[in-house]
């Protein structure tokens, strides 16, 4: 049984990043079990509390608040409604866009700017050095405690109102165009080999290093619309990045 002590001690240790949900060990991720199991724990060891500001009303489990920094902690949060909560990490040269939510157990890397209406899940992974643009969310994954999460690797850019769901990982450099959804049920087609993407040996997606990715579509092809030309979305991978894709999506250094 874990105690409330235990359970402070990891928040603590994720908050100051010495402690991740996943880390990549020998070029794979892997899950930390027991430290989601520890998240997953709070829940019961805490109560609802009134953690109402001003004119909101707030009624949350009183072991998850909202998490309070400090300017040593060397996070650029910008004013207008953005909420952190208890166990997530930022790290110096982070910065967060307003209104932005992060989630319990979500990390977030140097030089990252989360924009503004971005959410980012439970337990959700995000590198270094990436922008996650305006309105585009990225999936929590808290349970199954084994269940990997949402990875978002270095140098990835993520254009706005994208959704990155069901512990998709978007690997290192990839970049996704406005608008695109992944989960772990959708087809993803690279256009450049004329093959579909096969998933992980656990069912998830992996936007491959460097890929780009846009919205599209594929046919129906069995059942009575087949030939109909009524397509399904799929997203696709039209090319690598090149110099001119890194230049046309390079951050000036002003903002960061």
């Amino acid at each position: 049984m874990i105690t409330l002590q235990q359970f402070e001690d990891l928040m603590d240790a994720l908050e100051s990043g010495e402690v991740r949900v996943a880390e990549k060990i020998d070029g794979k991720w892997v899950v930390n079990v027991d430290v989601k199991q520890i998240i997953l724990e709070g829940f019961r060891l805490g109560a609802i509390k009134n953690m109402s500001e001003g004119q909101f009303s707030f009624f949350d489990k009183n072991t998850f608040p909202v998490r309070r920094f400090k300017e040593e902690d060397g996070v650029r949060i910008v004013p207008g409604g953005t909420s952190i909560r208890r166990g997530a990490y930022l790290a110096p040269g982070s910065i967060v866009m307003p209104p932005a939510y992060v989630n319990v157990g979500a990390y977030v890397g140097s030089g990252t700017m989360v924009d503004s209406h971005v959410t980012i899940g439970s337990c959700a992974q995000v590198g270094c050095n990436i922008h996650i643009s305006a309105s585009t969310q990225i999936g929590g994954v808290l349970e199954p405690a084994g269940a990997a999460p949402t990875i978002i690797e270095d140098g990835a850019f993520i254009g706005g109102n994208c959704g990155i769901y069901e512990g998709t990982i978007v690997e290192e450099g990839a970049v996704i165009a406005s608008g695109v959804i992944i989960t772990s049920s959708t087809p993803l087609f690279d256009a450049t080999k004329g093959v579909f993407i096969p998933r992980n040996e656990d069912g998830r997606i992996s936007v491959p290093r460097g890929a780009v990715v846009v919205s599209g579509s594929r046919p129906v092809t069995k059942g009575p619309s087949a030939g109909s030309g009524v397509g399904l979305y799929c997203p696709v991978i039209v090319k690598y990045r090149d110099e001119k894709t890194s230049g046309s999506i390079t951050l000036e250094d002003l903002l960061r």
